[in-house]
């Protein structure tokens, strides 16, 4: 179609529809920069065109704690873990969310489901130490650190 077409508005059957954005990487290249609130905006945009894409919703939980919103954090998490029981990442996280909180046997229980199906990946070694390291001090009763880094 010309430009003179579209201009006087002619040729409307083959008018391209406008494009749905990507709010998932919208999402994630604004909490490269920082800004974590908008990101939850893009994520919450996301999450009503797929919502049961646990992704989107441990990345939110991620930007949930980043944020000092714990409670949205636990709950992107087990919702997350409502789609996929076996999500070794939701696991994780929502393990330390609990510590944060004092429930050192619901942790326990997410770090020991983490290692059942540990993720496959090249860097994953270091963070099943640290969930064994972490179970162990639940268990002896010293405090556990919240973080591998």
């Amino acid at each position: 179609m010309s430009w003179w077409s579209r201009l006087t508005g002619g040729g409307t059957a083959h008018t391209p529809r406008p494009q749905r954005l990507d709010y998932l990487s919208e999402a994630l290249a604004l909490e490269r920069q920082g800004d974590y609130d908008a990101a939850l905006t893009s994520y919450r945009l996301a999450l009503r065109d797929q919502p049961n894409d646990q992704r989107i919703l441990q990345n939110m939980a991620i930007a949930y704690s980043r944020t000092g919103r714990l409670d949205d954090a636990i709950r992107c998490y087990r919702r997350a873990l409502e789609i996929d029981p076996q999500l070794s990442g939701a696991h994780y996280g929502l393990a330390y969310l609990l510590l944060k909180r004092g429930d050192g046997q619901g942790a326990e229980r997410h770090l020991t489901a983490f290692l059942e199906h540990p993720p496959s990946t090249a860097e994953a070694e270091r963070w099943v130490q640290h969930a064994r390291q972490t179970i162990e001090q639940i268990r002896s009763g010293t405090g556990p650190d919240s973080s591998p880094e």
